[in-house]
């Protein structure tokens, strides 16, 4: 006997997979991530001064569950503008009667090289103004290949957990349920990122998450460091792409006592002329400890019978028209 669809498939594999329609109405669908706050709750707050060099706790985007998904890429560079002043990231216009998905070529796009213009137009993307259906991607992620550093982050970023060790600080995130170390203990990056190691006893090797090191720079901004990253990872869901000479930065500003800004840095002489921002103070809320953060998971199960549920049938209209 053929057992259904889970009900906990649909909100996982939508963010993951699906073209821009299907991921406009997940983002909408979700009010809150329950038993979360957001600051539209509070909206006469006067929040504490904030702790200082402490970034542990359980941290949700504060403005809302759907403000960290970038599904038309990076947040600050995102892959789509609108012909009808549209509802961001979502490819939908704002005029019910407009085109729907409404996602042109943005005018604002990261200075790439010749090479990562040419990595660009390489990559397949299932989302942006250059989207096509999943089954018809080069995109690592719905095969459920690791999304890696830092597409966590520019991705389906929701709820995450930071922990705060003398040696590192530690992130766990929703999505795939992985987590980071971000280390504290005085040690230095990987000198060379192409053969990265921590050095002996630990072999070179390129890493899906990177080598990352972080230190305070004042009592309320903590600042990370990463390279030694595996370049078979994009940077987000419309494909932007990085070599193995990446370098990010990563910048967190406690604002207050439950206020935390998140900003992401591109650094890649292969693939950028310049470094770049990709995430600008993305502000995140501190939430209950006893806040339950659930599953989002890619399972190639769940995937196999997306594709033959909404992406097969998306791509084979597509071709009749």
């Amino acid at each position: 006997m053929r057992m259904p669809m889970p009900k906990r498939l649909v909100p996982s594999i939508i963010s993951v997979l699906a073209v821009s329609i299907f991921a406009a109405v997940a983002a909408h669908a979700q009010a809150r991530q329950p038993g979360a706050v957001y600051d539209f709750d509070k909206p006469n707050e006067k929040p504490a001064p904030a702790p200082k060099r402490d970034l542990s706790g359980v941290w949700e985007p504060a403005k809302g569950p759907g403000a960290g998904i970038q599904g038309k890429g990076a947040l600050n560079m995102g892959s789509c503008e609108y012909k009808v002043p549209g509802v961001p990231y979502t490819g939908y216009a704002y005029d019910a009667k407009a085109p729907v998905p409404d996602c042109l070529k943005p005018s604002k796009e990261p200075p790439y090289t010749a090479l990562g213009r040419q990595t660009l137009l390489s990559h397949i993307p299932t989302e942006g103004y250059r989207m096509v259906a999943s089954v018809l991607t080069n995109d690592p992620v719905p095969a459920c290949n690791p999304q890696g550093f830092p597409r966590i982050v520019l991705h389906d970023f929701r709820t995450s957990r930071i922990i705060q060790t003398p040696q590192n600080v530690v992130i766990l995130y929703e999505f795939n349920k992985k987590w980071r170390v971000i280390w504290t203990d005085g040690r230095e990056l990987p000198k060379n990122p192409e053969e990265p190691t921590w050095g002996e006893p630990y072999p070179p090797e390129s890493r899906w998450w990177g080598y990352s090191v972080g230190k305070w720079v004042d009592d309320y901004t903590f600042v990370a460091e990463s390279n030694g990253f595996d370049d078979r990872t994009w940077l987000d869901s419309a494909g932007l792409p990085h070599s193995d000479a990446l370098r990010v930065e990563e910048k967190y500003h406690r604002g207050d006592a439950v206020h935390l800004e998140m900003t992401i840095t591109i650094d890649d002489p292969k693939m950028y002329t310049q470094p770049w921002v990709a995430l600008d103070k993305l502000s995140l809320r501190l939430q209950a400890s006893s806040l339950d953060i659930p599953e989002e998971e890619c399972a190639p199960l769940e995937t196999e019978e997306y594709n033959k549920q909404f992406a097969k049938p998306a791509a084979d209209a597509a071709k009749g028209k």
